[in-house]
């Protein structure tokens, strides 16, 4: 079984298992049709964006255990989890939410927020920490990768992994809603370990998401490497990466392609969560909470 992050991103919806929390509020977006955000909370800013194919509330145990303390802010990316398209129906979707997120921390005047984010998340994250210094104060990557060709092997470029990410991306808008969204069920059984409710709001997520969307945003991901400018991210950084004997791949496998990955960032910390696939807050949500919490502190 290939490494969760090679497998698929993907992320968690908006389903009946919500979370009790806090009420929270639709904030102020500059128009983008690009991504909405949610407020819930009092406290320092906390920006919490979710992954491929993600509903914002795959953050709702996170947005419940830190309501008290932190005001979040969540991300739903347009398009994804059964939210309309906007203007991410068509062209590139990466930058362009990138540029939302960083229009939205200008708009409100948010000093310095830590910053969360998972798979895609995390890769945009690390885009708006390079581009944008002062949107971030600190930074939390959840298995994410600074360039995805990393998992072909350390010397691979954008050039190798275009063609293969352009006939994804094809195959996927070629295709039907109703073929796609039949797929995700397996495609998730290898990104979520676990079962029950979580679990199952997840596959809802991925499978009622514009495919469209899904994927220009993969093909965006695939073909983005952020290897030579990494070095300029100075804020902390904490990176989380699973690792479950159930994938068939090595632990040193996973703990070389993720300590390698951040060499570049000395002051980062890198650590591991066993027993987890690559949604890390769904398999193992204590050791995912202590671990944010650790990072906020």
């Amino acid at each position: 079984m290939p490494f969760p992050f090679v497998a698929r991103l993907a992320a968690v919806a908006m389903v009946p298992y919500l979370l009790t929390h806090p009420a929270t509020v639709h904030a102020e977006v500059p128009a983008s049709g690009r991504i909405a955000v949610t407020v819930t909370g009092e406290g320092p800013d906390v920006i919490l964006i979710p992954g491929l194919a993600s509903s914002a509330h795959v953050w709702d145990a996170t947005v419940a255990a830190l309501s008290g303390h932190y005001r979040l802010h969540v991300v739903q990316v347009a398009g994804f989890a059964g939210t309309p398209a906007g203007a991410n129906a068509s062209g590139p979707v990466m930058i362009p939410v990138v540029e939302a997120i960083h229009a939205y921390v200008t708009a409100n005047h948010l000093k310095a927020p830590a910053v969360v984010g998972h798979s895609l998340g995390g890769l945009m994250a690390m885009k708006l920490a390079i581009d944008h210094p002062a949107d971030v104060g600190r930074l939390m990557i959840v298995d994410s990768l600074p360039f995805f060709g990393m998992t072909l092997g350390p010397q691979a470029t954008v050039t190798q992994t275009t063609p293969q990410a352009a006939a994804m991306r094809d195959k996927l808008i070629g295709g039907t809603q109703e073929d796609y969204a039949a797929n995700e069920p397996i495609v998730m059984k290898r990104l979520v370990k676990s079962d029950g409710p979580v679990a199952q709001a997840a596959v809802f997520a991925a499978s009622a998401s514009d495919r469209r969307v899904v994927a220009q945003a993969m093909y965006d991901d695939f073909t983005t490497d952020l290897r030579p400018d990494l070095a300029r991210i100075t804020q902390p950084v904490t990176m989380l990466y699973p690792w479950d004997a159930a994938t068939g791949v090595p632990q040193a496998a996973f703990d070389g392609l993720y300590t390698s990955a951040y060499a570049p960032l000395k002051q980062a910390k890198v650590q591991r969560i066993d027993g987890s696939f690559h949604f890390i807050m769904i398999d193992q949500p204590a050791a995912f909470q202590a671990a944010v919490e650790a990072f906020l502190k």
